[in-house]
């Protein structure tokens, strides 16, 4: 093999490796932890019968990675926690002792990331944050795990671009005078690579989830994830490469028919579909346009670099110039629009994950975005290079403007470029004159610059696709300086606190009442409600409270300054029974 021949597998490990260096998110979750009942640091005169936590997105449970620690060490929640779309509920033991509690928790987000923490809040009085042994190693994420899951998804990348674009260019534009051999294997290797990486991303997602580490798989986690969304979407990439690679052969052979060729085309839409069903785009606020969207930059993405490969690769290399003045202009066109489609697709999906320039600006994920774009911008000026000479020394010229070029104007080239492909290459196919290599090399040139940037692009999205959307970032920050809201379960009430807008001066307050089962409302006959700012030294102050209906309060308070505030609420539901419930609410200047 050629130094040139080598340079495409180069750029591929180099993208790899970039990947490695680059640094992940923090925590490469993808749903953030909004608001928890009881509220983290606060001290609750009563112990709820359940933790509530909310999140920016719907989780899923991870088995066994859930718990809460009471002060004497030991566990305190109760059974099985129960995810209900956003929400996390966790039953809590009665009879628990007084002090500080640890809740620990790793749950999976609709687009099938890990998002792992804990906090702590106090029962009474305030004691040391209770050990957790081991136990706290399970919300985390093993960063070989993390960094492999990102090179698993780099070569499925590349499985694609080489599987599509050879498949395409065989398809249609190959010249029958040249054996398909060469680029049909590079084809099988690329559905190879796919069917690779729908394995191994697979596998890693089972450490992946459950937290462990690279070779610790049980098969209660390998269960779990076959059983996903994302477990069916790998499957079925499996299914789609190996089908795809059966079909192959007959194109390659030149023997395919009608019916191979749909089937390809069917398989190739089902394959694609798997990637967006498994990550951000089925998880965003407007899901349908996300996963068309996706799919349609993966199809340009592949159509346009793995036609590039095919191009720097065979074509230039083999073809004369004959067949290349009928291949390059069609191949030219379709890569015009391949990139228009890219450019739209890729900035539908920037405004929903991103939405706004601070986003963009002030996110790991925006900064990402704004390389990838810049790299691309760069990959598009190459382009404009490569298609000015494709125009110059590709493109058929009537006779009449050239009498070096009257044996090739004997075949009618424009009028071949109005037939078929295939059509198209079989007249090409004929004897030609003296190639251009002075063009030749100037287009396999920028054509290599080209797959070589387009290379580390893909390395780009790679780890785009493990860093946390700019949108959930920036709905995690807005949660923490918005509105307040919060749920505390006691034995007689359930009681749902809302506080706006959670800033320094009015406020209003609007208290729900639900049975402690959450099944129904529940009536209430007398609401009473303080404030105070014991840190500042401000003691409590009634806080009116006016009932609209007999489950729902609602009342009005300056709260003023910023701090964390102690809200008491005392909610009477008869003669003989009523409860005080206090709500830590921090309330931003």
């Amino acid at each position: 093999m050629t130094r040139r021949a080598w340079s495409i597998p180069l750029a591929m490990l180099f993208g790899a490796l970039l990947i490695l260096a680059l640094p992940a998110a923090p925590a490469s979750a993808h749903a953030l932890l909004e608001r928890t009942a009881p509220v983290a640091g606060s001290v609750v005169d009563q112990l709820p019968g359940e933790i509530t936590l909310t999140f920016s997105e719907p989780v899923r449970i991870v088995a066994d990675k859930i718990r809460v620690t009471a002060p004497d060490g030991s566990r305190a929640d109760l059974g099985k926690p129960v995810a209900r779309d956003a929400e996390l509920v966790i039953p809590l033991k009665p009879g628990s002792p007084k002090g500080t509690y640890l809740v620990s928790y790793r749950v999976i987000s609709a687009d099938s990331h890990p998002v792992s923490g804990g906090y702590s809040f106090s029962y009474g009085e305030v004691s040391a944050v209770p050990s957790t042994g081991d136990a706290g190693a399970d919300v985390k994420t093993d960063a070989l795990v993390k960094n492999a899951m990102s090179v698993a998804r780099f070569i499925g990348f590349v499985g694609l671009v080489l599987l599509v674009g050879p498949a395409l260019v065989l398809f249609a534009l190959w010249p029958r005078r040249l054996s398909a051999r060469d680029p049909g294997r590079l084809a099988l290797t690329g559905a190879g690579l796919l069917a690779f990486s729908a394995v191994l991303e697979l596998y890693l997602q089972i450490p992946y989830t459950s937290g462990t580490t690279l070779f610790d798989a049980s098969s209660t986690a390998t269960r779990e994830v076959l059983g996903t969304p994302f477990g069916a979407a790998h499957l079925i990439r499996l299914a789609v490469a190996i089908a795809v690679a059966v079909l192959l052969r007959p194109l390659i052979a030149g023997r395919a028919g009608k019916i191979d060729q749909t089937l390809l085309i069917i398989l190739g839409v089902v394959g694609l579909a798997t990637w967006p069903i498994s990550g951000h785009p089925s998880a965003s606020p407007v899901p349908t346009l996300t996963v068309v969207a996706d799919v349609a930059h993966l199809a340009s993405m592949a159509v346009w670099l793995g036609g590039l490969v095919m191009l720097f690769a065979f074509l230039l290399r083999r073809a004369n110039t004959r067949e290349l003045t009928a291949i390059v202009p069609v191949w030219s066109g379709w890569a015009l629009l391949a990139i228009t489609v890219l450019v739209l697709a890729g900035t539908a999906q920037a405004l929903v994950e991103i939405g706004t320039i601070d986003a963009l600006t002030g996110t790991t994920y925006g900064r990402l975005v704004m390389v990838k774009v810049a790299l691309l911008a760069v990959v598009l000026g190459v382009a404009a290079y490569s298609r000015r000479i494709t125009n110059r020394r590709f493109m058929p010229v009537p006779a009449a403007q050239d009498d070096e070029l009257s044996e090739v104007q004997d075949d009618e080239p424009s009028e071949l470029l109005d037939d078929e492909p295939s059509e198209l290459l079989d007249e090409a196919a004929k004897p030609a004159g003296p190639a251009e290599p002075a063009d030749r090399v100037r287009l396999r040139r920028a054509v290599l610059i080209e797959v070589l940037i387009a290379v580390v692009v893909l390395g780009f999205t790679s780890v785009l696709v493990q860093t946390s959307p700019a949108r959930s970032v920036q709905a995690g920050e807005n949660a923490s300086t918005g509105p307040f809201t919060t749920t505390i379960t006691t034995n007689l009430v359930k009681l749902e606190v809302d506080v706006s807008p959670g800033r320094v001066g009015p406020n209003t307050v609007h208290l729900y009442a639900l049975k402690p089962d959450g099944s129904g409302p529940l009536s209430v006959v007398e609401w009473k409600a303080t404030a105070a700012l014991p840190a500042k030294g401000i003691e409590p102050i009634v806080l009116p409270t006016l009932g609209i209906t007999p489950d729902h309060a609602y009342g009005t308070v300056t709260l003023t300054p910023a701090g964390t505030w102690e809200l008491k609420f005392t909610v009477r539901v008869d003669d003989l029974n009523q409860t005080t419930i206090p709500v830590q609410v921090p309330i931003r200047s």
